[in-house]
């Protein structure tokens, strides 16, 4: 089954009130209730393309797959690409855990991957 799979996304960009960010980003009420929710079994493609902008994630990156229990399905099944997988730390917690001079390796490693990226783009 395919589901809407948000709250970690909403937790790594640091937004503790998904509802209130998605009506403000210009969702309607009713909408964002049902996205925040995972009640929605249409997802208009505005919508998706909206996610995807304000969170700076993929389509794929929005959706979890949970694969049914008495049914076996191939190793190259498409959807096993988005199998749900719960995160087993919060990257909050992970970061909190590692030394100072570790913090400043990954920043480091961070701001010279995203200059790579921008002169990618620039080129």
């Amino acid at each position: 089954m395919l589901s809407l799979n948000l709250a970690p996304i909403f937790r790594i960009r640091g937004i503790d009130k998904p509802y209130s960010f998605l009506v403000k980003a210009g969702l309607s009420h009713h909408s964002a209730t049902r996205i925040i929710n995972d009640k929605t079994h249409i997802l208009r493609l505005d919508h998706v393309e909206l996610l995807c902008d304000l969170l700076v994630c993929e389509p794929n990156d929005l959706l979890a797959w949970i694969p049914e229990k008495n049914k076996i399905y191939p190793d190259n099944y498409p959807l096993a690409k988005l199998k749900f997988e719960p995160a087993e730390t919060e990257l909050a917690d992970t970061l909190s855990k590692m030394s100072y001079k570790d913090l400043k390796e990954v920043t480091q490693t961070i701001i010279k991957h995203q200059r790579e990226e921008n002169m990618d783009e620039t080129s």
